[in-house]
């Protein structure tokens, strides 16, 4: 009895790793996106704390011109920052979208493939099963012939 042998076992491989890269990539720009949304929160942190402190200098009555100016200055920089970041961010998810689709294709390609695969291996197993049972109706029918003779 012959072994089963998948003919696009080399195609399935290759699919398997194709996979296995589109999985990494996706990992890697998810982990990318926390990386940039754990940023945009330490920004928006170090802002709520500047308008803390910019309130507790205007409550004590201590602003001067020049406390002033760094305090817009700051606002202004942080502004332009959390802006940055959150441009940063929509590209990134956008990207993570992209590599997901990506994934999402191979997987079914994957998917298609192993079932095929099956299909295949269950013809196969009907294949060797309808042989076996015709080498057995040859045995039976040789044995009856000769007890009849």
């Amino acid at each position: 009895m012959k072994k089963f042998r998948f003919q696009l076992e080399t195609l399935l491989k290759v699919t398997r790793m194709q996979k296995d890269r589109a999985e990494v990539a996706f990992a890697e720009v998810s982990r990318r996106l926390e990386e940039e949304r754990q940023q945009l929160r330490q920004y928006l942190e170090e802002m709520q704390q500047g308008h803390k402190d910019y309130d507790d200098i205007i409550a004590a009555r201590r602003m001067t011109v020049g406390t002033l100016m760094t305090y817009n200055s700051f606002f202004d920089w942080k502004r332009r920052q959390i802006e940055a970041q959150q441009e940063q961010i929509i590209q990134t998810k956008a990207e993570q979208q992209k590599k997901l689709r990506e994934l999402m294709e191979v997987m079914n390609e994957l998917k298609s493939i192993e079932q095929l695969k099956e299909k295949r291996r269950r013809e196969y197993i009907e294949e060797m099963l309808a042989e076996e049972q015709k080498m057995l109706d040859e045995i039976g029918l040789n044995l009856y012939m000769r007890q009849a003779d």
